[in-house]
């Protein structure tokens, strides 16, 4: 799954065989979630609470980007970086 991003010790991913609703998965330490784009909020996986918080809050303010790497990632096209939460 190619990274896109990296933050805090936490990595976000976008796989190119993704099925809808559109998401993105967040890796931190041994924990792994999916987070809806759209809704920013968890669909499957865990993450702890602050490490959740920096991704809902980076998600937000790259909600165009991710949908914009959604759409590449659909058409198996290379996804673009986002910079990270700093």
């Amino acid at each position: 799954m190619p990274e896109i991003s990296l933050f805090y010790g936490i990595k976000i991913s976008m796989n190119w065989s993704e099925h809808n609703p559109p998401h993105f998965h967040a890796e931190y330490a041994n924990y792994k979630a999916s987070v809806l784009i759209e809704d920013g909020i968890i669909s499957a996986g865990y993450l702890p609470k602050r490490q959740l918080k920096f991704v809902l809050a980076w998600a937000e303010l790259h909600k165009d980007e991710l949908m914009q790497n959604w759409e590449l990632a659909k058409a198996h096209k290379p996804l673009n970086r986002i910079n990270p939460l700093i």
